[in-house]
């Protein structure tokens, strides 16, 4: 009934600045965020699934993603890289119902964000020392594709297809409102959702505690 233009006009705000000496004690954390947890159901709602709109924003260039070799964004992939990521060619012989003749007919299938289960947040906890706060900075965030084993339909391993950025992929997140069955109007962007923690996660993996004042117990 309204043009919505409230969350395409909205800016998103640079994180405050801090001293590395400011920097007292700080971790890595990497995490596992199941979109088939209700908390994350949004992330697979299938109008706008989020692995959507980060492959679209990939394919077009509007953010990068970066391999998978490691989680330091070292390897910033292509567009056309992304594009065809995951996709399969099969080859498809039929018969011509009218003259018996066979048919070869070629079919691309690309991968289907249902597939994507998972997710995958890397991140810093830090205690800022001038704020005298425990804080948290979110560095990236990578879709999981399980392989499934053919013959027996168990899942073989997790495959991580790129990694965001996600510090320079908060502009356009912040442009992209998530979706869910309960509220159609709702003005939270992705951006939004990720800064206020609004999903659900388990650690899988935390580096040992690092202080600028020496050892921390």
């Amino acid at each position: 009934i309204v043009e919505k233009r409230i969350v395409s006009d909205r800016r998103v705000l640079p994180y405050d600045p801090i001293r590395e000496a400011d920097i007292f004690w700080e971790k890595r954390v990497w995490r596992v965020l199941d979109v088939r947890e209700k908390m994350n159901l949004p992330f697979a709602y299938p109008e706008e699934p989020f692995f959507s709109i980060l492959m679209k924003a990939a394919a077009e260039g509007e953010i990068t993603v970066y391999g998978t070799e490691d989680d330091k964004f070292s390897y910033p992939l292509a567009p056309d890289e992304v594009s065809s990521m995951g996709a399969t060619v099969d080859t498809i012989i039929a018969f011509d119902p009218e003259t018996y003749e066979e048919e070869i007919t070629i079919v691309r299938n690309d991968l289907n964000p249902e597939d994507i289960k998972q997710f995958r947040i890397k991140e810093i906890w830090f205690f800022d020392e001038e704020a005298s706060q425990l804080k948290v900075r979110i560095i990236g965030i990578a879709p999981v594709l399980d392989v499934v084993d053919p013959e027996t339909m168990i899942v073989k391993y997790p495959e991580l297809k790129f990694w965001i950025y996600y510090p320079t992929a908060r502009e356009y997140l912040s442009k992209h409102r998530v979706i869910s069955d309960e509220n159609d109007v709702a003005r939270m962007t992705w951006a939004d959702l990720f800064e206020a923690r609004f999903f659900s996660s388990y650690i899988y993996k935390i580096t040992k505690s690092h202080s600028n004042r020496g050892n921390t117990p």
